[in-house]
């Protein structure tokens, strides 16, 4: 079987070797994802934490915290495949803790990697397959457990087609701490065992900062009292445009409007830039120095393009729309904007979010809308009558206050 999945995996690795070469993927820390780890590791059997990218990195932090308290003398090794999550990890990790990039999932890489760090546990956030990391983890009867794990729409489509292939994976996962029923039900229809599947909600809601701290201040972009500030968070390719199009319309009654791009990627910042000008507007990249003199050019669309630095500019506006939503990308998480007491708006394409939407759409906490016409008319109404907005806030505060406490039901199933 390890024959198999080394081979299956050697046809994507070729396949997406020539991407990450153009995209410049390959990082300082790739050497990692062959095996190369930092010496010093120890046998202290760490607990193991997986988070791919940003978001399941953001989301593991207070499962980490957790974990601290309930096992005060074990190190952590934190897992990324993203270089942005790594640098999230970082910034969780404590100074025994270790940082690494996955490692590749051939079997000889995995072996020699799980051999090294002998982790007690081995904890991933959300639903990842690896094949060979999970194979020889049972095989060293490490338990593999996933928390906030979830099928989405697509995972199902695609895991259905080799479901003889993941069958015999998922049934060597110690449990699973799924978001909802419909995540234990695609599961069971994959082949899992219901046994090792328990329904303990959806950690998102539990990373709701108390005293959140914030690098950027309305201030800092002399936003007074008297300017509105719209904000698109995470931002795909196609929605700036859309967005873009009706903040146009809108200065024409609202002209204190100020705007906001968080591009998903921030690498597209330069792109976004160059789109902005197109609209006649001054494009002000967060990260420059000349920042504060643009400002004073003309009307300035800011742009995003540093990361983990998102929740400043929700904290600042005024309205929040968050991306992905639009086109059909499966949305971003908007219990951010959400839990900061932001009015929040978002597209028609939120699958990758949906029972988290439609608890906020049953309790009138969200707006959605269908098109850049409905996102205008939604934006103007929240700008002419405020009260709307505070009603949105009101609701989304009991939608997320309802809706915590996973990441306790998980610890309490988590056993080193």
């Amino acid at each position: 079987m390890f024959i198999l999945y080394d081979f299956i995996f050697l046809i994507f690795a070729i396949i997406y070797l020539p991407i990450y070469l153009f995209k410049g993927k390959l990082n300082h820390g790739f050497l990692n994802r062959f095996g190369f780890l930092s010496p010093g590791l120890g046998s202290d059997r760490p607990i193991w934490v997986h988070a791919v990218s940003v978001g399941e990195a953001i989301l593991v932090r207070g499962l980490i915290n957790e974990l601290r308290l309930k096992y005060p003398g074990k190190r952590i090794i934190i897992s990324t495949v993203t270089v942005t999550g790594n640098k999230i990890a970082k910034s969780i990790a404590i100074k025994n803790d270790l940082v690494v990039y996955l490692p590749l999932d051939f079997s000889f890489i995995v072996r020699k990697v799980i051999d090294k760090i002998n982790p007690s546990v081995f904890i991933i956030a959300e639903t990842e397959i690896w094949p060979n990391l999970i194979s020889y983890l049972y095989k060293k009867k490490i338990p593999i457990i996933t928390v906030n794990g979830r099928i989405s729409d697509s995972s199902l489509k695609g895991y259905s087609v080799i479901k003889f292939l993941i069958k015999p994976i998922l049934n060597k996962i110690s449990l699973f701490c799924v978001q909802t029923q419909l995540d234990k039900e695609r599961l069971l229809m994959l082949g899992a065992n219901g046994e090792r599947i328990k329904v303990t909600g959806n950690m998102k809601f539990d990373i709701i900062d108390r005293e959140p701290k914030f690098k950027y201040s309305r201030e800092t972009f002399g936003l007074s009292s008297d300017k509105k500030l719209l904000v698109l968070g995470s931002s795909h390719r196609g929605e700036e445009r859309i967005i873009l199009d009706s903040y146009k319309e809108l200065l024409i009654e609202f002209p204190n409007l100020r705007l906001v791009i968080a591009p998903r990627h921030p690498e597209r910042a330069k792109e976004v830039a160059g789109l902005v000008s197109l609209y006649g507007f001054t494009p002000v990249l967060i990260s420059k120095p000349s920042l504060i003199s643009q400002i004073k050019e003309a009307i300035a669309v800011f742009i995003l393009d540093t990361v983990g630095e998102l929740k400043s500019f929700y904290a600042m506006a005024d309205i929040v729309f968050v991306g992905g939503s639009l086109v059909r990308k499966g949305g971003q998480n908007i219990l951010e904007p959400a839990s900061l007491g932001k009015p929040v708006i978002f597209g028609p394409h939120m699958f990758n979010f949906r029972e988290i939407v439609q608890l906020f759409l049953n309790k009138k906490a969200a707006i959605m809308v269908n098109d850049s016409e409905e996102l205008k008319i939604k934006i103007k109404e929240l700008l002419v009558n405020p009260k709307i907005g505070i009603s949105l806030v009101e609701a989304s505060r009991g939608v997320l206050s309802d809706n915590q406490g996973a990441t306790e039901r998980n610890i309490r199933l988590i056993n080193v």
